[in-house]
């Protein structure tokens, strides 16, 4: 078996994860960047790509798995994700396993309003939002909403674009800016679908921050939740976190699993108010909290290489240990 990791950035983790996992089989990791990286040079075998929204990245990516013989396809980020979900069937063809959910899911979970559309429709707790500058504006005047408010990217990753406004001067120029950092960055492609509704008014609920990985089998039934604590964040992403118990976040994750039938790891961003828990956010793949669960005794890689090898899940590569701290590191590397 031989896997290629599309979008690896910077997750060298990750592609040693699938190295430690693939030696029993003496399978390889490829990885696949459109900017040359670290993590690439941790790949048995790398390549650069076309931009992900090139018309010739998913020609690229089918003719260099026919070439090194692919067998499964994982993408790390999500822009990729709903590309690679409309063309799954394109990779199936020449006998490549795309891990990726369906694109109903990637559009739910990429479009920040659709996650809250549907996160509502569930009845799972989320903050309120509003798409409408206006109906913000009004609600805030109605006191149906409250200061501060986060302005933040409808399609949007990492921490680009997200403030805070506490009066409504802040929220006026801030939601330019925001407007303005969206035209100027990657976010600007799943933007374009609609520039006009491309930004959200949230609701701030100050807390404590939580993450839980949700974990569904190939065939989209739940499989567990791993839930975690998180104590620091950098650039969006969980910078250190303890792992912990927590029935309230373990029924979320089974209810999201159900409700969305996503396949394999869903990361996803929770607060506490009042003891109950929202849901912030939705991503379809690998998150930044992973690591954590993986040093914690997880095993997600090894567990989708048995998966793909049509073994059954192992509760040996799906329990983590409680009350475990962790937290990441800065690593200067030559390219």
């Amino acid at each position: 078996m031989n896997i290629l990791l599309t979008s690896v950035g910077r997750r060298s983790y990750l592609v040693n994860y699938f190295k430690d996992a693939l030696k029993p089989l003496n399978g390889k990791v490829f990885a696949a960047n459109s900017i040359e990286t670290y993590a690439l040079q941790q790949a048995d075998e790398f390549t650069l790509t076309p931009q992900i929204y090139s018309a010739e990245y998913i020609d690229f990516l089918i003719d260099y798995c026919i070439k090194n013989k692919i067998t499964v396809l994982i993408s790390l980020f999500d822009i990729d994700l709903p590309i690679l979900a409309k063309n799954k069937q394109r990779f199936k063809d020449i006998g490549v396993d795309v891990i990726v959910s369906d694109p109903e899911v990637i559009d739910i979970c990429n479009d920040k309003w659709k996650t809250y559309q549907f996160l509502i429709q569930h009845n799972i707790n989320t903050p309120t939002t509003y798409i409408s500058f206006a109906d913000a504006v009004t609600a805030l005047n109605n006191t149906e909403l409250a200061y501060p408010v986060i302005i933040k990217p409808r399609w949007g990753m990492g921490s680009i674009g997200i403030y805070k406004a506490d009066n409504l001067e802040e929220l006026q120029v801030l939601y330019k800016k925001v407007r303005n950092e969206i035209e100027s960055s990657y976010l600007k492609f799943e933007s374009s679908a609609d520039i006009d509704q491309a930004i959200l008014i949230q609701q701030c609920i100050q807390s404590d921050e939580y993450g839980i990985e949700v974990i569904n089998d190939l065939q989209k039934n739940y499989v567990t939740t791993f839930c975690k604590h998180k104590l620091a964040m950098r650039s969006g992403e969980t910078d250190q976190a303890i792992t912990i118990e927590n029935s309230k976040l373990s029924e979320i994750g089974k209810n999201l699993s159900l409700a969305l039938g996503h396949i394999g790891v869903l990361d996803s961003d929770c607060l506490v108010e009042n003891g109950e828990f929202y849901v912030l956010e939705l991503n379809a793949r690998f998150g930044g909290q992973y690591p954590f669960s993986h040093l914690a005794g997880a095993n997600i890689p090894k567990q989708i290489v048995e998966w793909c090898s049509n073994q059954p899940t192992s509760k040996g590569n799906l329990a983590i240990k409680s009350n475990i701290l962790i937290a990441k590191d800065i690593k200067p590397v030559l390219v």
